[in-house]
């Protein structure tokens, strides 16, 4: 059975606010490779994990119909309210037990989302449902971040990483598919042309309140929110406060380069 870590409508929420989209590199990767292997054009792409639909929305420009899925119903009710394509739908399910019949999907990915399934299980329905020729593009984006804004992007770089870390502390341990660059995904992959790619960057323009907001929609925040909301909600308030220190302004809004590192499994069937 998958994890479920983003079950509460304030989590969701909070997600859909914050999470962002695949970012260029990672996007031009999983094309490159699904035009390579000649799986695109393709009929069904099924996005796994979806949560509130950022990568579904990229899948919806390049396939004719998308479904995205997820275990948790808040997370599905915040994809169905956000505007999409007309060619994207989503449905509530399980990573490990896919309503589609076998042979049915050309395309199968999963965002960020693939070290909370029972592994295993994933993969075989990823075998079963997977059309021969078709493919599957598996990524998550890391814990290396960092952050750019004119000549203070070390010491901002500094500041958010004494505050990620203390969020660490509250990890899944599942985080270690994650840490281990989805090595242990990658061997289980049951697909006999594969790869795995391990330095994808990606700049993702945020805010401060956007970086701020991104470890707030983290699993081990809202952890650590439970354990302690006082300390946990002073720790993002600190946090932010010494971001625009640093940076000398006052908007929370000012923007910031967010860069993160990806890592892509990919493979054809």
């Amino acid at each position: 059975m998958a994890t479920q870590m983003f079950e509460g409508r304030g989590h969701a929420a909070v997600y859909q606010k914050y999470r962002f989209a695949p970012g260029k590199e990672l996007q031009q990767t999983i094309l490159s490779y699904l035009q390579e292997k000649k799986a695109i054009p393709a009929e069904l792409a099924v996005d796994v994990g979806c949560g509130s639909g950022q990568g579904t929305h990229f899948l919806g420009e390049h396939f004719k119909k998308v479904v995205g899925t997820d275990i948790s119903e808040a997370q599905i009710q915040e994809a169905k309210d956000t505007p999409c394509m007309p060619n994207i739908s989503y449905l509530v399910c399980p990573a490990e037990e896919l309503p589609f019949q076998d042979g049915s999907v050309d395309v199968l990915t999963s965002f960020t989302a693939a070290h909370w399934f029972h592994v295993e299980k994933f993969m075989r329905e990823a075998e079963r449902v997977v059309r021969p020729g078709g493919c599957v593009a598996i990524s998550t984006y890391t814990v290396d971040m960092s952050l750019r804004y004119g000549d203070c992007s070390e010491k901002l770089t500094k500041i958010f990483r004494e505050c990620w870390d203390e969020i660490l502390k509250y990890s899944h341990d599942r985080l270690k598919y994650v840490l281990d660059n989805y090595k242990e995904i990658f061997e289980a992959l049951p697909f006999p042309d594969k790869k795995r790619v391990t330095d994808i960057y990606d700049p993702i323009p945020m805010t401060v309140e956007g970086v701020v907001g991104y470890m707030e929609s983290a699993s081990p925040y809202q952890t650590f929110k439970k354990n302690d909301p006082k300390a946990a909600t002073s720790l993002l308030q600190e946090t932010e406060k010494r971001m625009l220190e640093t940076m000398g302004v006052s908007s929370r809004e000012t923007p910031v380069e967010f860069w993160v590192r990806h890592v892509c499994v990919l493979g054809c069937k």
